[in-house]
């Protein structure tokens, strides 16, 4: 995967994380706001992996 790539999976991973994480806390459903917060770390991963692929070209 290129550095487009990541970064696209990272925004819809923390969007999707954040609506997951929000709808647990209003409806008082630990496992689903535990599951938003974990979204949301693997797009900040995914992110962050985009960054090092475009610092080195995609070659990573």
């Amino acid at each position: 995967m290129g550095e487009l790539t990541d970064k696209a999976k990272a925004v819809a991973n923390k969007a999707a994380g954040a609506t997951k994480e929000a709808i647990g806390k209003a409806t008082d459903n630990e496992r689903l706001e535990a599951e938003g917060k974990a979204q949301q770390t693997k797009g900040t991963a995914q992110d962050v992996s985009g960054s090092v692929k475009g610092a080195f070209g995609d070659k990573v």
